[in-house]
């Protein structure tokens, strides 16, 4: 043979021997397992740097206050609904509180699931799902009858309830991708959107339904279903998050929750600050029926929530601003325990000026502890990518507080012409000041835990 054609036979042979190996090579790395993205590189990454400001921050905030103020702000305006049911004879005072505090503790229990999608990268698809159920619920109670409990237990204790959780705690969790020095300011401007709602939902309510300019109970909660409305589709429009949605970031590793539940932190700050929502909520359900049955002026009567309200929107901003100088427990501790003293001065809360000064000094504390409770929750949590679901933790157990509380004062203040008012003032005093020195343990266990008493 052809020495040239057999240095070319060689040639061929050579080539198609290395292409069979490529092949082959191919083929195995095909076979093998794919490695896995690193998958907590997409968020974590994303939280590397918290702004701590910016346009889209304060639009986090903006929008996160409006959601307060339509959610939180209207549950705490039950007063004007419990005072109305009262009157109307829908049922016991009891029965009635049971309205509000379900509405109250689904928005927080609720924070759980909540939570834990958020985390998961579902935050706009709750918030949508959130505002559409709670909007219908809100004037599906415009069509119900005051006098049928079932039909407002529905559609006010546990419609709005749901719809207010899937918006209220991650709209909370998502100030911590965007602040972090000044995170306990953010969130009481987020949570002072609540005091806003406090304010001008009971007058707009009171007007509306039995005041000079009485429409009905119908179209006095229809306006305010229409003020929400607005309120919530500007928030929706404000508020981005800062990492990959559900779809577009690599699976995410389970939440830690049985760690959580077995910290000693956690558990002793978590059960301080159930014990001081079983009483907080106390005068804001009753102080208004406190004013008509002792003989107080109607039109103080008339204002009194909206007070306390209006004197809680400085104490949200005012005492967070000191948590991120001086820590956030050592500011909820003395804040908790100045509460339970103020609720044993309601004995001698039986005139104008006392009252005014009761509703400017107790709103203002309590506001200030609502406001720092958010706080309290994100300074148990590790790290940025687990504010959503200890968050959500923390808030399942609390609400269930808010479900009892008032139902329990309810029970000991009876129904009828005889009601024993020392008995749910002297219940919501005690378990307030306990819980503050329970909170006190827990921070102790978080001293250690962190090692700084800065808390």
């Amino acid at each position: 043979m052809n020495p040239a054609a057999m240095a070319s036979t060689g040639s061929l042979e050579d080539h198609t021997t290395t292409n069979s190996v490529q092949l082959d090579q191919l083929d195995s790395a095909k076979s093998l397992p794919k490695e896995k993205p690193d998958v907590e590189a997409d968020v974590s990454q994303s939280l590397d740097h918290i702004p701590d400001g910016g346009m889209q921050a304060w639009c986090a905030t903006i929008g996160g206050a409006f959601i307060s103020f339509c959610t939180f702000g209207y549950a705490s305006s039950f007063g004007v609904f419990q005072d109305y049911y009262v009157l109307a004879g829908t049922s016991t005072s009891s029965n009635i509180s049971w309205i509000g505090s379900l509405q109250l503790c689904l928005i927080f229990l609720v924070g759980f699931p909540a939570g834990r999608l958020f985390d998961a990268g579902y935050f706009h698809s709750e918030l949508l799902f959130g505002s559409i159920l709670y909007l219908f619920c809100l004037f599906m109670l415009s069509l119900a009858d005051p006098t049928k409990y079932y039909q407002l237990l529905l559609a006010q204790g546990i419609g709005m309830g749901v719809g207010g959780g899937f918006m209220l705690v991650p709209a909370l969790s998502l100030q911590g991708h965007y602040w972090k020095k000044r995170r306990s300011m953010a969130l009481g401007l987020v949570v002072t959107g609540s005091g806003c709602g406090g304010i001008i939902f009971p007058i707009m309510l009171n007007r509306l339904i039995s005041g000079a300019d009485a429409v009905g109970f119908a179209w006095g909660v229809r306006a305010s279903g229409f003020l929400s409305f607005g309120l919530l589709v500007i928030a929706q429009l404000l508020m981005r998050t800062r990492v990959p949605g559900a779809k577009e970031r690599a699976e995410q590793p389970k939440p830690d929750i049985l760690g959580s539940l077995t910290d000693p932190s956690f558990v002793f700050t978590v059960f301080g600050v159930f014990l001081v929502y079983w009483g907080l909520f106390m005068p804001y359900f009753y102080l208004q029926l406190w004013l008509n049955l002792h003989g107080l002026s109607s039109t103080l009567a008339f204002y009194t929530i909206a007070i306390l309200n209006a004197a809680s929107v400085p104490g949200r901003i005012i005492p967070n601003v000191l948590a991120d100088y001086f820590g956030t427990l050592n500011v909820v501790i003395p804040v908790s325990l100045t509460m339970g003293v103020l609720v044993f001065v309601m004995f001698g809360v039986t005139n104008t000026a006392a009252v005014i000064i009761f509703s400017i000094l107790y709103g203002f504390f309590s506001g200030g502890y609502i406001a720092l409770v958010p706080s309290v929750f994100a300074v148990l949590a590790s790290r940025p990518e687990e504010l959503g679901i200890q968050m959500g933790l923390g808030y399942c157990f609390t609400s269930l507080a808010m479900l009892t509380g008032s139902p329990i004062d309810g029970a000991l203040l009876g129904h009828g012409t005889i009601l024993h008012w020392p008995k749910p003032i002297v219940f919501s005093a005690v378990v307030m000041i306990l819980g503050s020195g329970v909170t006190c343990i827990g921070r102790h266990f978080l001293v250690e835990k962190k090692g700084t008493k800065w808390t």
